[in-house]
């Protein structure tokens, strides 16, 4: 059973995509996860056929090779119907691009738009943001790899973790530092995945198994000038702009996963006999069922409005910080509620509701952990 949402935010040609979204996500990826999440990683080709099918562009500028939406709710469709294959992986590993390559798009040279970005979109390459430190966290003002200049070259020395598609991508977004301490310092550059001093180590998960995970390390990598994101020192915008879309992709992303939860507990509490009738006759399952209902439908409500607000270009950071710490709790109660529901077979592995509660706990620490959110919302309402 599908919820259906009637909103005022949705019309014809959101449904027509959605459409579009669930017969990609029906043939090329729910018959493959399992082998994936085995593999620890996703196919390369699935990359390409997304591409092909119009999915990885969308959001993205014409002049890159993107697909240009009116609004932020085609993302959230195509969010939903990702999170309708039960892995959360398949969406950080497939749409790792709309983290790494923003920043290119929004202040990157057209040249580096032309050699790194349309790639991508097109599904040739496969793009990573490099932020995380091994000893910084979400202390991003703080980070430690430095790029000095040489020439006509940044010599780059540091290190970064859990960057996700750490292990397949072609090239790197990485934040350095080329100046002196704090936000004032640091800078974006492009470093192409066979970069010489350049080395990866995988990390093995509790979830997102299908998503490939890396620690990077940068010991005397040479890159060119021109590989430089915007302008020297001032790169520490361009990663807070793109952590706000991050966030609200992760709100979106968990809201997703919540319904998926939802509907396949109600299904099952449906088809479920115990003591002679359905599991969904005992007044205690129906009661679950309803808060569930009811967390997801006002995590969705919060998710449009926020959504609405940004696509009209306004910058409600702390309600997206809000929003993001509202939907990732949810999730991890709603998954919670769903395995109880489930009982013995939600415990066993194969099952969407038991991947998605294995996969419940990053979200409420990537993008930004729940204790960051909540300190970076308070200041921006004054307190």
């Amino acid at each position: 059973m599908t919820m259906t949402h009637a909103s005022p935010y949705y019309d014809k040609d959101h449904e027509d995509f959605r459409v579009q979204a669930r017969r990609f996500v029906e043939k090329e990826i729910s018959p493959h996860l399992e082998a994936w999440e085995t593999a620890g990683r996703i196919p390369r080709e699935l990359h390409r056929k997304a591409a092909e099918a119009g999915l990885l562009q969308v959001g993205f500028p014409e002049r890159c090779g993107g697909i240009e939406v009116p609004d932020l709710f085609y993302g959230i469709v195509l969010t939903e119907e990702l999170a309708r294959s039960g892995s959360g992986g398949v969406i950080a590993g497939l749409m790792s691009h709309t983290i790494a390559t923003p920043p290119i798009c929004h202040v990157g040279s057209p040249e580096l738009q032309a050699k790194y970005a349309r790639p991508v979109l097109e599904g040739h390459r496969i793009a990573a943001l490099a932020i995380t430190e091994p000893g910084g966290g979400s202390d991003v003002a703080n980070l430690k790899t430095r790029a000095e200049r040489d020439g006509d070259h940044y010599v780059v020395n540091g290190s970064k973790t859990f960057i996700t598609s750490g292990m397949r991508a072609d090239f790197l977004t990485v934040a350095v530092r080329t100046g002196g301490p704090g936000m004032g310092g640091v800078s974006l550059l492009v470093i192409d995945g066979d970069t010489p001093g350049l080395s990866r180590t995988p990390l093995d998960k509790m979830g997102w198994r299908c998503s490939d995970t890396a620690t990077l390390y940068f010991e005397d990598c040479r890159v060119p000038l021109g590989n430089l994101v915007g302008r020297e020192n001032q790169g520490f915008m361009a990663i807070m702009l793109n952590f706000n879309q991050e966030r609200l992709g992760l709100a979106a992303q968990a809201w997703a996963s919540a319904l998926v939860c939802y509907e396949d507990a109600l299904e099952y509490a449906r088809s479920r006999e115990t003591f002679g009738r359905p599991l969904i006759r005992n007044q205690v399952i129906r009661h679950k069922l309803v808060d569930m209902r009811m967390r997801i439908e006002a995590v969705k409500a919060n998710l449009d409005l926020i959504a609405w607000r940004v696509t009209q270009k306004h910058m409600p950071i702390a309600e997206v910080c809000m929003l993001k710490n509202l939907a990732c709790t949810t999730l991890e109660w709603v998954a919670n509620e769903a395995m109880q529901i489930f009982g013995g077979a939600g415990y066993l592995r194969g099952a969407r509701v038991e991947r998605i509660y294995r996969e419940t706990k990053v979200l409420t620490i990537g993008g930004g952990s729940l204790e960051i959110m909540k300190d970076l919302a308070a200041r921006q309402l004054g307190m």
